[in-house]
């Protein structure tokens, strides 16, 4: 299928600042991207040049086969924003900012009426529809900032830190809410400080530092280029535990649990392996592997607090 975005050789300085550097990146249709990086790293960058908010200096960017800087009207036409902070107009209710946005996409008066209601009915606003935005919380702001997104139905869509400032529970609702796009065959672009909200949604991250990427691949994938794998396995006795020990030398004894430590990438291949070579099975094995904080910070040297990771 052709590539819902497509950078070649993309470049970005502000001043003598080198934000974005010879960047390359394809990004398949109908998913999740997620792009992850440090403070600066050029996150926000990308998505405005992609948006057709910022030119870049040099080098092609496409999104849906368009260029952005040669045909930013056929760009514009495919796309939904909603950025890190709600673009809705605190004097209007909620149903006024979803007309005045159909307007702006010159929907006709009919069809964003009908877009309207639908939209207040999916993202669960229609209690709320006539009611000024003061009486909204933070979850229902964003909601309704993601329902003007999607009033035009773009084919893709660009996530900026859409979870940023929401509880837990609004949190988890826009996860669904995302899932349930892509189900549909949108493309979302996600930038977060969440890394949790990478591994819970993303099929491919993308790790952006010093302006180029570092890393590219699935949760999983990633996840096995960082070292501390393991594989624990526990025993109904000393016995078992100190044959598994003499057979296994690379594992990590823990007499206490009676229980063994192996070093493993987590993959079918290596937990074969580990268990062909045991006389006897253990009462359990777990596998634990790397998580995104790991990753992220093996690959750009930071930890992932949400300062670090916009």
């Amino acid at each position: 299928m052709p590539s819902a975005i497509e950078l070649e050789g993309l470049s970005k300085s502000f001043g003598e600042k080198v934000v974005l550097d010879q960047l390359d990146l394809d990004v398949s249709p109908a998913g999740v991207f997620a792009l992850l990086g440090p403070n600066g790293a050029g996150k926000t960058t990308i998505v405005h040049i992609l948006s057709t908010l910022l030119r870049p200096d040099s080098g092609v960017a496409r999104v849906g086969g368009h260029d952005v800087v040669a045909q930013p009207e056929a760009v514009r036409a495919l796309i939904g924003l909603t950025g890190q902070f709600s673009a809705v107009d605190n004097l209007l209710t909620g149903e006024e900012n979803l007309r005045l946005m159909a307007d702006l996409r010159h929907l006709g008066r009919k069809e964003g009426a009908r877009r309207t209601r639908e939209l207040l009915e999916r993202f669960d606003l229609t209690e709320a529809a006539g009611k000024p935005l003061s009486t909204y919380s933070g979850g229902m702001r964003r909601r309704l900032d993601l329902a003007m997104t999607l009033i035009s139905r773009p084919s893709i869509v660009f996530l900026d830190e859409p979870t940023t400032g929401l509880d837990p529970r609004s949190r988890v609702e826009m996860w669904q809410i995302v899932r349930e796009l892509v189900a549909a065959g949108t493309t979302i672009f996600l930038t977060t400080q969440y890394l949790e909200e990478a591994d819970q949604l993303a099929d491919r991250i993308a790790v952006l530092d010093r302006g180029t990427i570092v890393a590219d691949g699935t949760p999983a994938e990633l996840k096995r280029r960082v070292p501390g794998g393991r594989i624990r396995l526990e025993f109904s006795d000393e016995h078992a535990l100190t044959h598994a020990a003499t057979t296994l030398p690379d594992a990590t004894r823990d007499d206490a649990a009676l229980a063994l430590d192996v070093p493993s990438d987590g993959s079918f291949a290596s937990i074969r392996a580990v268990m062909d070579r045991l006389e006897s099975e253990p009462l359990t094995f777990t596998i634990h592997t790397p998580d995104l904080d790991d990753v992220f910070f093996a690959l750009t040297g930071h930890e992932a607090t949400q300062e670090a990771a916009r």
